[in-house]
């Protein structure tokens, strides 16, 4: 991971901590080269998480590390979700990594499960906000003092403006936990309504990731993600999907994309089982 913030607690005491990859100016190439060739001497592959949101010198850093090492058991994984919803998959990784997955299928995992967080955020104002398209009478209404929009940036976009009468964004269909994170907002908005509205079964809070305001260009938000917490669904989600070789470095995979050499899996061999836990009825638990 790139941000020591990016980290939540383990869920057990089983799921493993994460290591971070620290930044150029914060750490020197040599030695940036000696953490990674530790980590892969006692693990055998690194599979390295970061944000799209990170710096170009940062992104250039692993790249450079990988490169020198020369090799081919470092995974590095551009994942474009909000800054607590980074937080959220690297755990969920976090979790996976214990199973008896490959180390292929862990790195190509991270795609799937982006598409069953829910990322986004209570925002005070859109003015400076541009992840997700907002009008210009949205714009206009972001000056009226009180306001407040409510904004899913994935799995898919929306914006919609807090109000008495207005519905929440679209949800999970499927059961979820609810994290949060406040940043300069006393607004009880996401626990009060939303958390209902959505039907999560446990609200969690976090500290607000030292990111995030930049990345939803306010400092006035309190951010949320709900996901899937518990692995026994994250491992049948992740079994359900068919597995291949990767023709180029020959690592398994899932889904349609290599997660270390980013090669692309021809479109007739991307192939998914039609039934099982992808269906959102197979997510939810069990009825006691």
């Amino acid at each position: 991971m790139t941000s020591a913030d990016l980290v939540l607690p383990p869920t057990d005491q089983q799921t493993p901590t994460a290591a971070l990859l620290q930044a150029p100016d914060v750490q020197a190439l040599e030695m940036a080269i000696g953490d990674m060739h530790v980590l892969l001497e006692q693990h055998g592959y690194v599979v390295a998480v970061y944000p799209t949101g990170i710096s170009p010198a940062h992104e250039r850093r692993l790249y450079s590390v990988r490169s020198v090492l020369e090799s081919d058991r470092i995974a590095l994984v551009k994942v474009d979700l909000p800054p607590l919803g980074v937080a959220v998959l690297v755990r969920q990784l976090r979790q996976l990594s214990i199973c008896d997955f490959s180390p292929g299928v862990v790195a190509s995992a991270a795609r799937l499960l982006t598409h069953y967080i829910h990322a986004g955020a209570l925002l005070h104002s859109v003015t400076k906000f541009d992840r997700v398209p907002v009008d210009l009478r949205t714009h206009a209404k972001s000056w009226v003092p009180g306001s407040q929009f409510a904004v899913v940036a994935g799995p898919e976009p929306q914006l919609v403006r807090v109000g008495p009468k207005a519905d929440p964004p679209t949800g999970p269909e499927f059961a979820t936990h609810l994290m949060t994170a406040k940043g300069q907002s006393q607004s009880e908005w996401v626990k009060e309504t939303l958390a209902p509205a959505w039907q999560v079964q446990s609200i969690h809070e976090s500290a607000l990731p030292s990111e995030s305001p930049a990345w939803w260009g306010t400092g006035k938000l309190v951010e949320f993600a709900a996901y899937l917490p518990d692995i026994s669904v994250l491992y049948q989600l992740v079994s359900s999907v068919r597995r291949e070789n990767c023709r180029w470095c020959r690592m398994e995979l899932i889904g349609d994309r290599c997660g270390f050499c980013s090669s692309p899996l021809p479109a007739a061999e991307h192939r998914m089982h039609t039934a099982g836990v992808l269906s959102h009825e197979a997510l939810a638990p069990p009825q006691s």
